[in-house]
């Protein structure tokens, strides 16, 4: 069959590369030299306490540098056509710009230093540090305030990097076996770059330090479906330990100006990518048991995974509660996860949405009240009243992508098509934005009622989570009332998205 090229402006594709370049760039894996160190008190910074019980004596200046990545210069993606590939290769020429200059920037940053620096994926804010270093990667820990225990995801560019990191400090062997496991490679092919973290064997005289995979055997894996991670990744030379950009416990930050909330003065670069695509964090699966296990929902579904060769049988081994007691195999299976300041009082599907006139009953004490619907919950829970302004409230829909051709919103609809899997990221999402009712209140001031509608896509439920938690919490709300999904049925990403609901809701009805 054909395959057929999309015009977009600065993308060029390529059907073939030569077995020279393919050897250069795993040459250039296996042989990059040692990071140099800066001191940084060069940085006008002090210099981290790796204790997560000191984070709040950062004095760090926080800078944002938005990087647009179609400015960055002329993309060239080439087919993937041999079986070792697994994945499409890409690669940038960049132009001159202050783009391409701020990400630079942050790669030297990455390179360096041991601060950690935050990025954009399609999924949510990572925290990024070396991975091989373990001064840098104690410094992720130290500016979340993260429990140690708590494994990281090792986020690459590349499959030769991959491999790389599961050979080691051995070299590799002529027409010696693939380290990467048969049974993931149906998942790489389909879903990589994507959503999707793998549980690798840690191979002995391995390269990365050792608090990346808290005291296990193995460590989890992915290559992030974003243009801009991935450039960033490349250009600091070094696999990228990152969990999300967030303070440890708050909910994980879908656009940059999250981030600046939580970690302010703890670091000092944040790429601004715009919003996430996807909003919820990777799906992680580990292949290496018996039956495959999904150990946490994301942006891959279930359904997704049965139709893979090998994973028709895969079982769910997450629970929808904080599993204490455990030494987690993979992120957000033991820890608070995704809680705003504010009590999150969560309705699962099909139950009776709550009552207006009981929200606002004084004996509750509600002076500020926030609601996030989904499918079928009416504004303001039943209110008929306009906003603040006097004017009528309207849904905040968060789905549609901005995007400027025809051509490049229809291969942004085409999730089975390789080229999107790395173009997708050009596209940017709203951010909800709250509505506010004011009600009579015999308290004195009156109630205000926040209100987001998410819309009634899952994907879109799922996009604008984190971010109309955190909306809420800046308009100090004291309750937000949630209209949950259905997560048993249909193949969508309903299960995460519920996963971190109830991980996050106090009172769940």
């Amino acid at each position: 069959m054909p395959i057929h090229y999309l015009r977009i402006p600065n993308v060029q594709f390529t059907r073939s590369f030569s077995s020279y370049t393919r050897a250069l760039q795993a040459l250039a894996q296996a042989a990059a030299p040692e990071s140099r160190h800066i001191p940084l008190s060069a940085l006008n910074a002090s210099r981290p306490r790796f204790y997560p019980h000191n984070v709040d004596t950062f004095t760090m200046e926080t800078a944002t540098f938005p990087v647009d990545p179609t400015k960055l210069g002329e993309i060239t993606i080439k087919k993937a056509e041999e079986v070792e590939d697994l994945v499409d290769r890409w690669s940038i020429q960049y132009e001159q710009g202050q783009d391409s200059k701020s990400l630079h920037g942050a790669a030297r940053e990455l390179r360096e230093t041991d601060i950690p620096v935050a990025f954009p994926t399609e999924t949510v804010y990572g925290l990024g540090a070396d991975a091989t270093r373990s001064s840098a990667v104690r410094a992720i820990f130290a500016a979340k305030g993260r429990p140690a225990d708590n494994p990281l995801i090792v986020h690459v560019h590349s499959i030769p990097q991959l491999r790389s990191l599961l050979w080691g400090k051995k070299h590799e062997v002529e027409g010696g076996p693939d380290p990467i496991p048969e049974i993931y490679k149906p998942l790489i092919r389909k879903f990589w770059p994507g959503p999707l973290t793998i549980i690798l064997p840690n191979p002995e005289g391995s390269v990365l330090a050792p608090e990346v995979t808290a005291g296990l055997n193995t460590f989890g894996a992915r290559m992030p479906r974003s243009i801009l991670a991935l450039a960033l990744i490349r250009l600091a030379g070094v696999p990228l330990a990152a969990p999300s950009a967030n303070a440890s416990t708050r909910p994980s930050p879908t656009a940059a100006e999250h981030v600046k909330e939580d970690l302010d003065g703890r670091i000092h670069t944040i790429i601004d990518g715009g919003p996430c695509e996807v909003g919820v964090e990777s799906t992680v699966v580990d292949g290496l048991s018996y039956p495959p296990t999904i150990l946490r929902p994301g942006g891959v579904t279930v359904e997704q995974l049965r139709r893979c060769s090998g994973w028709e049988n895969v079982v769910v081994g997450y629970k929808d509660n904080h599993e204490q007691g455990i030494k987690p195999r993979a992120p957000g299976m033991k820890y608070r996860h995704y809680s705003p300041k504010a009590t999150v009082i969560l309705y699962e599907a099909g139950t009776k949405p709550p009552e207006l006139l009981d929200m606002l009953d004084p004996e509750k004490g509600y002076s500020s009240i926030g609601i996030i619907r989904t499918k079928s919950w009416s504004i303001a829970c039943g209110s008929s009243t306009g906003d603040g302004s006097g004017n009528s409230a309207a849904p905040q829909i968060n789905g549609t992508p901005k995007c400027t051709t025809t051509i490049a919103k229809a291969n942004f609809q085409n999730p089975d098509s390789s080229p999107s899997n790395l173009l997708r990221s050009v596209f940017q999402h709203q951010v909800p934005h709250a509505t506010l009712h004011s009600f009579p209140s015999s308290l004195g001031a009156p109630t205000s009622v926040w209100d987001i509608a998410l819309g009634t896509s899952t994907e879109d439920v799922a996009r604008g989570l984190f971010s109309a938690l955190r909306e809420l919490d800046k308009k100090r709300v004291d309750v937000i009332f949630v209209e949950g999904l259905d997560d048993k049925v249909g193949d969508d990403i309903a299960a995460a998205v519920m996963n971190r609901l109830r991980k996050a809701a106090e009172i769940r009805i």
